[in-house]
């Protein structure tokens, strides 16, 4: 779908890829409402808009409240007339412990952010979608959705959700105007953790894996995932680190996951 003269929602549109995101398509031509639950963030956004804010609306949302949720096309509608394109951005990870030792309230909460928040947006707006001439939906998993991480294994879990419900989604809706597209990113360089509560002090330890793995500018990363969309591409790697570990995954898994854990165990707090 090109997403020129398109009205798209972006959730996580107050920081990280979901504003570049946001930014970008403006750029492009796109109409967008950008949804997040952080007021500030997405009034950073609007005012990073530019002269391209008069395209933008910003709608602050609990994702994982299906009520808001549910609310939230005819807001979308009143503001733009219509809705061509979900990009479901928003996540979170969890603090970097094993999962014998993470509580269950770290458990919901990354669940009912990464998935449930990512379901409810899909199925409030995909009736809507359903209706328009051309229409898409991309959803962010992850490099963790498919690659076993050590200390990031519900984080993992609900990204992989996140991919396979969206490769559901493109064989269910083969036959419609919608196309469905998963994005896979690596190393990102946004502040993922610190939205997400994770003490950073676990991140500065961690020397081994952030000199292996140069995170990639969240710019760069819209650039990458706006070009795959307007491609309509099954599924976007994002990352020469996403790309690699996606390629050394599929020739042996268990070889993939070995480095992984080497790479990460500094993470891990014991």
């Amino acid at each position: 779908m090109k997403v020129q003269d398109k009205i798209i929602v972006v959730t996580g549109g107050g920081n990280g890829i979901g504003r570049e995101l946001a930014l970008h398509l403006l750029a492009r031509g796109a109409r967008v409402a950008a949804v997040d639950i952080n007021e500030n963030g997405l009034k950073e956004s609007a005012e990073l808009a530019g002269a391209s804010k008069g395209r933008l609306s910003t709608h602050v949302v609990n994702i994982t409240d299906r009520a808001a949720v549910e609310a939230l096309p005819q807001q979308v509608i009143a503001s733009h007339g219509a809705v061509d394109g979900l990009f479901n951005v928003a996540g979170i990870i969890q603090p970097f412990v094993r999962i014998n030792d993470l509580e269950y309230a770290a458990i919901e909460r990354v669940m009912n952010v990464n998935f449930y928040g990512t379901l409810y947006m899909v199925k409030t707006f995909l009736p809507h979608l359903l209706k328009r001439p051309a229409a898409h939906i991309a959803n962010i998993s992850s490099m963790g959705g498919f690659l076993p991480v050590p200390g990031q294994g519900i984080y993992g879990a609900s990204k992989a959700a996140v991919k396979l419900l969206t490769e559901a989604l493109h064989s269910e809706l083969a036959n419609t105007n919608v196309r469905v597209t998963v994005i896979f990113p690596g190393a990102i360089g946004t502040h993922i953790a610190a939205n997400s509560g994770v003490a950073i002090s676990a991140l500065a330890n961690a020397g081994a894996a952030q000199r292996a793995i140069k995170p990639l500018a969240p710019s760069k990363a819209a650039e990458i995932i706006v070009k795959g969309i307007e491609k309509d591409e099954y599924e976007i790697l994002v990352g020469r680190d996403s790309a690699l570990m996606n390629y050394i995954y599929r020739v042996s898994s268990r070889r993939a996951a070995k480095f992984i854990t080497r790479q990460m165990a500094s993470l891990l707090q014991d």
